[in-house]
């Protein structure tokens, strides 16, 4: 259903029949600056390793059990994975037209104009710092689990904040070395993920002499958010699979350092998709089919739910190999979805969008890498997580952060794309006919979930319990709109159509 399609209309006609991807990106207006070192596997693992269901589907599991519980969360990931097609499909096509680090910001500016991707931008960027806040903080609950079950240390949300802290940086180091030990270890990711996807389920379905009936994983609901409305229940408990299906924008992303970026970057968009929606089935199948008590897993002494579920079926040791799997994986995400970021700081500061972009867009000599725009993503996602000191819904609420600013910025392309259909000329990846049927689909669906996840998750809403995702949203809309007046309107410029950006190699570009 999904595929490109060749285009034979002359309207349609890419902007060249096969240039090379530096000379495209300069006919784009930007002069090359980063080194092009991943290839179509690599592109595709960089989108993979941010979604990772080893990291979304786990660290929300406890959420999905109060909200809804098994039936939601089963169902919930196939309905919300068949939609995620719709909109990774129709933000493939526009990728392929458009293949920069700035990605949708640009894709938008270039279609809708510079106010479109200047809050196209800050929605985007506001999503990838969410999720790197989300990501590595879920990887530091599961790091306080193993150390509970291994040295009975007992985690408090100071000390587990102190672990994320440490994780942030690891991803930092890591991402200062270049893109080809980025490419490595996203490709070592892929083939752990599904390793790991493999042997948890396989050892949850033939260890344990219990398991739990069809009709209680696909069937059983559960309502422990204090709402009375079982529908808003339904919805509300989608956010576990939405916040698992986003990130995929990593492989436009990347795209300038990507070889064959015009088909590899689209190609990774679909494939991590497809690939992470199987696999997470599979996973939240074995996970639930291996619950023994219901009631012990929701409310685990060791803070996360399937840390539990592999206790009570496994034993100590078993849990503990287990959750080093989904550490190892969650940890690989991280540093993926840092690196997505770091490009995103480096392409809207190298358009001048961001307070400081001289600093942040500044590459360094040797590895190509944005490190300011690196260091940067790290330390906002930190601050981001604050409120997960006092706050035990906070969590959730980073999630949502995550969903609210990313979705978004996925659909404004698409509906811009459609709006100016006539206009767009589609690269070597394209839908065809299909194009404005699949992107009405996808757009109608990011504006749903928008909204539903601006509301309250849990019920009374005190300041213990408020989803903090709507202010999170409207401080980022106001400093965007602040900042456009300050200096945006002089400073933003993406380069204009067919109009090359050369600028010159100044100190203040290259470290």
């Amino acid at each position: 259903m999904f595929g490109p399609r060749s285009s034979s209309a002359a309207a349609h006609r890419p902007l060249q029949d096969a240039p090379s991807d530096d000379a495209f990106l300069r006919q784009l207006g930007y002069r090359p600056q980063l080194t092009r070192r991943m290839g179509r596997h690599g592109n595709f693992a960089i989108s993979f390793s941010v979604i990772s269901v080893l990291s979304g589907c786990m660290t929300l599991y406890g959420f999905g059990l109060a909200t809804g519980g098994p039936a939601v969360m089963l169902w919930g990931w196939i309905a919300v994975g068949a939609m995620v097609l719709f909109v990774g499909a129709g933000l493939a096509e526009v990728t392929s037209a458009y293949p920069t680090s700035g990605a949708l910001y640009y894709m938008a500016d270039r279609l809708g104009g510079r106010r479109w991707g200047w809050y196209t931008g800050w929605l985007n960027l506001l999503g990838l710092l969410g999720a790197i806040a989300g990501i590595d903080y879920g990887a530091a609950q599961f790091a306080s689990a193993f150390a509970g079950l291994q040295w009975g240390f007992h985690p408090t949300p100071r000390s587990t904040f102190v672990i994320f802290l440490c994780i942030l940086a690891l991803h930092a180091v890591l991402n200062l070395f270049g893109v080809r030990l980025v490419s490595v270890l996203n490709s070592i990711s892929v083939w752990w993920h599904l390793a790991g996807v493999a042997v948890i389920v396989g050892v949850l379905t033939f260890v344990p002499s219990h398991h739990q009936s069809p009709s209680f994983v696909f069937g059983t609901f559960v309502n422990d958010t204090g709402w009375n409305a079982q529908w808003y229940v339904v919805l509300i408990g989608l956010l576990l699979a939405q916040y698992t299906f986003s990130g995929y924008d990593a492989s436009a992303h990347l795209s300038e350092e990507t070889t064959g970026a015009r088909t590899n970057a689209p190609r990774g968009i679909m494939h991590a998709i497809a690939w992470s929606w199987g696999a997470g089935l599979l996973l939240l199948a074995g996970l639930t089919f291996a619950i023994q008590d219901y009631a012990g897993t929701r409310n685990s002494g060791t803070g996360v739910p399937p840390a539990q579920i592999f206790l009570d079926a496994l034993g100590t040791s078993g849990a503990e190999a287990l959750l080093l799997i989904v550490i190892v994986a969650q940890l690989f995400c991280g540093n993926a979805e840092v690196a997505a970021c770091s490009r995103m700081v480096f392409a809207f500061s190298r358009d001048g969008a961001l307070p400081g972009s001289r600093t942040w867009r500044r590459v360094d000599a040797r590895t190509g890498t944005p490190r300011p725009a690196v260091w940067l993503s790290v330390a906002v996602a930190g601050v981001l997580a604050l409120p997960s000191l006092y706050s035990p819904t906070a969590y959730g609420a980073i999630t949502a952060i995550n969903v609210i600013g990313i979705t978004p910025a996925y659909a404004i392309p698409i509906y811009l794309r459609l709006r100016h259909r006539r206009a767009f000329r589609p690269g070597p990846w394209t839908l065809g006919s299909r194009g404005p049927l699949i992107g009405c689909i996808a757009v109608l669906w990011v504006a749903f979930v928008t909204v539903l996840f601006l509301l309250p998750q849990s019920y009374p809403v005190t300041s213990r319990s408020f989803n903090y995702a709507p202010v999170a949203l409207a401080a980022v809309l106001l400093l965007a709109t602040v900042w456009w007046y300050v200096a945006g309107r002089r400073s933003y410029g993406p380069p204009a159509h067919d109009v090359v950006r050369e600028r010159s190699a100044r100190d203040d570009d290259v470290m």
